[in-house]
């Protein structure tokens, strides 16, 4: 089947305009798209999402990068938007979806420093005239055993790289989330260490998959997916994408990550999607579409590198997957 253009893609309006979107209960794991830090923590999908407004459009041209575009029914919209694992605002999974209307998203600037020849100060229109703006149909997989589908917009993100001038020093790249107290409730808790700090090896942020992302479904990022700015790694378990980007720093040593840091039994760096390494509580060898069934949706096996091995295995040749995490 020939991947769909942006003009076969479901429009807003259509979706918009119906009255519910009845998903079953039990649709996703209370860390849906992270960790969990209550074993055997389950949340209940709302049997009812809210209806999405409509947003900014955000035009982009149908990425031809190989691994870029899939066949698969895209994850509804109203999921997408409504259900989401943001701890700044909310361990509850439908509070994001309220919480972050709060959030000021202008002026947005990004900084870009660490180990570069030219460092700078990026606000939110220079990133968008950075590099022409693709769509891409990734697919994500939470670790605790549900995936989605979504057109996300943005370039990749070695465009970004490319243009600070990395030093031969350089080895990964880390990225800071913000973590404002006064409009992000879940900031004033001590279940992770704020600001939400990722990070990837070198290779890994060059790797053309690797999407500096700016909206979704046609429309800008909505605050609680990430707004206005967020990385998105289809490789790898979602925790790895940050969210709602302020700085990005290049260094010489591995980054100390969020959820490596609050759970390294857990939660190793490298997050790739390896079916056969099982979360401590739970099995990874299958999952669930999001959307797609809830609970009753049939188990598919979990592909290593999330479906993404021809594109990125060879980033890992030779490396024990079973330690590095």
């Amino acid at each position: 089947m020939t991947p769909p253009r942006p003009s076969e893609i479901t429009p807003r309006a259509v979706y918009a305009s119906r009255r519910q979107w009845l998903v079953r209960a039990g649709m996703a794991a209370a860390g849906a798209w992270g960790g969990s830090l209550v074993p055997g923590a389950a949340a209940a999908a709302p049997a009812t999402a809210p209806r999405p407004q409509r947003l900014a459009a955000l035009p982009a041209v149908a990425s031809t990068l190989a691994g870029a575009r899939t066949d698969e029914a895209l994850t509804p919209y109203a999921l997408v938007s409504g259900y989401n694992n943001f701890y700044e605002f909310s361990t509850d999974k439908e509070e994001p979806a309220r919480l972050a209307a709060r959030m000021r998203l202008r002026p947005w600037a990004v900084q870009v420093d660490g180990l570069v020849a030219k460092p700078q100060t990026l606000d939110i229109d220079d990133l968008l005239r950075l590099a022409p703006l693709e769509e891409r149909i990734y697919r994500l997989r939470c670790v605790e055993g549900w995936s989605m589908v979504v057109p996300w917009i943005g370039y990749s993100l070695s465009a970004l790289i490319e243009r600070v001038q990395p030093l031969g020093s350089a080895k990964y790249v880390e990225f800071h989330s913000l973590a404002d107290r006064e409009t992000m409730p879940g900031v004033r808790s001590s279940v992770l260490l704020w600001p939400y700090v990722e990070g990837l090896r070198m290779d890994e942020a060059r790797h053309p998959l690797t999407l500096l992302a700016l909206g979704l479904y046609g429309e800008v990022l909505p605050p609680q997916n990430g707004a206005p700015v967020r990385v998105v790694v289809p490789w790898k378990y979602g925790f790895k994408s940050a969210k709602s980007i302020l700085r990005i720093r290049f260094v010489e040593r591995q980054p100390a990550t969020a959820w490596n840091v609050a759970a390294p039994h857990e939660y190793g760096f490298y997050a790739n999607v390896n079916p056969d390494v099982p979360h401590p509580r739970w099995s990874q060898a299958t999952e669930r579409r999001l959307g797609q069934g809830g609970i009753f949706a049939p188990r598919r096996p979990t592909l290593p590198f999330n479906g993404y091995a021809e594109q990125v295995g060879h980033l890992y040749a030779g490396m024990d997957l079973r330690r590095f995490y």
